[in-house]
């Protein structure tokens, strides 16, 4: 039971940084683009990666920590869902340029992220 509760209650902090994040973003940068999205998925990546680590090779980072941190709480904030019909969208609307920006930039940032992450936590 402790574990779902962590789960959700970082599900629900996570879901609204997301909310707070995209909308900052988009009032900076526009909504032409899906900045908000690549900016949350690439900053919960590298979070993830090192969390990853600290949570599971450093420290007995406890099961109630690691379901808050990384299921609930990255979870909610990491947004793949909304990445992928943001992409439909853009092909949808024309855009097959800015759609397949969105899937390389996002996939290949990401990814770099979490290796970043991953790097920093092995490093303390």
């Amino acid at each position: 039971m402790n574990q779902l509760l962590a789960i959700a209650a970082g599900g629900a902090l996570g879901a609204l940084l997301r909310f707070w994040t995209a909308n900052g973003v988009a009032a900076w940068l526009g909504r032409d683009f899906p900045y908000g999205t690549l900016i949350i998925n690439v900053s919960g990546s590298l979070v993830m990666g090192f969390l990853y680590v600290l949570l599971l090779e450093r420290f007995d980072g406890g099961l109630p920590w690691r379901a808050f941190l990384l299921v609930g709480l990255l979870g909610a904030f990491t947004t793949f869902s909304t990445f992928s019909i943001e992409t439909v969208n853009l092909i949808e609307a024309g855009e097959g340029v800015k759609a397949m920006a969105n899937v390389l930039l996002s996939a290949s940032l990401c990814i770099g992220a979490a290796a970043v992450g991953v790097v920093i936590g092995r490093q303390l």
